[in-house]
C-alpha cells in the first residue's frame, strides 16, 4: 500500500513539473537566448522599404544623490539602457564589457545602468557598495519606484535595450551579453 502511495505521489510531482515547464515555455519561449539581440522593429510591408520604429517609453529613476533622472533627458543621444541587480550572476558577468564600452564611447553614447532597487533584496546602499567594490565608473541609476522596469516590462536580469538618438527602440537583449554582442547593439543604434 505504501509503495502505491509513493508511486502516485511521485507521479503527481512529475506531472506538476511538466505542467510548470509548459507554462514557463509558453511565457518565455520566444525570448532571446542569452547573448542574442532581438530587433525591436516592425517588419516592413512588401511595398514599404523602411521599418517602423517604436518610441522608447520614458521613465524616472534616481542618481546616487537622489536626483530624478528621465530617459527623455538624453534625447538626441543614443542610449544603452541596462537593467541589473548586484545579486544577479549574469549581470556581474557582463559588467566589465559595459564598463569598457562606456569609457570607450564616452560622449557618443549614454549608458544608463539601471539598478532594480526593490528596497529589500537590493537597496541603494548595497548597489552602491557593489559598484564601489568592483571599481565601476559607469553611471548608475536606481529604480526605487520600478518606473523603468514597469515601462519596459522587464522580468529577467540582465536586460538591455538599445535606443537611437531619436528615442526609438532599435534592439534588446536578455541575459548576459558578450562584448561583441554589446558592440552589435551599439552599431545598430548608429545605423538607424
Amino acid at each position: 500500500m505504501n509503495n502505491k502511495k509513493g508511486f502516485f505521489t511521485l507521479l503527481l510531482v512529475f506531472v506538476v513539473i511538466l505542467a510548470a515547464a509548459g507554462v514557463l515555455y509558453g511565457m518565455y519561449g520566444d525570448t532571446p537566448m542569452p547573448d542574442q539581440l532581438a530587433v525591436q522593429t516592425t517588419p516592413p510591408a512588401q511595398e514599404q522599404q523602411e521599418q517602423t520604429l517604436h518610441a522608447a517609453p520614458d521613465f524616472t529613476v534616481y542618481d546616487g544623490d537622489g536626483n530624478a533622472v528621465h530617459l527623455s533627458d538624453f534625447k538626441g543621444k543614443p542610449v544603452v539602457l541596462n537593467f541589473w541587480a548586484s545579486w544577479c550572476g549574469p549581470c556581474k558577468m557582463e559588467m566589465p564589457d559595459f564598463e569598457t564600452k562606456c569609457k570607450e564611447l564616452e560622449g557618443d553614447v549614454v549608458f544608463m545602468m539601471v539598478n532594480a532597487t526593490d528596497g529589500g533584496r537590493e537597496t541603494v546602499d548595497t548597489a552602491k557598495q557593489f559598484v564601489a567594490d568592483s571599481g565601476y565608473t559607469f553611471p548608475v541609476y536606481y529604480d526605487t519606484e520600478y518606473s523603468a522596469i514597469y515601462a519596459y516590462g522587464v522580468n529577467a536580469f540582465p536586460t538591455t535595450f538599445f535606443i537611437d538618438a531619436e528615442g526609438n527602440l532599435v534592439a534588446y537583449g536578455q541575459g548576459a551579453m558578450s562584448g561583441e554582442t554589446l558592440q552589435t547593439g551599439i552599431d545598430m543604434i548608429f545605423e538607424g
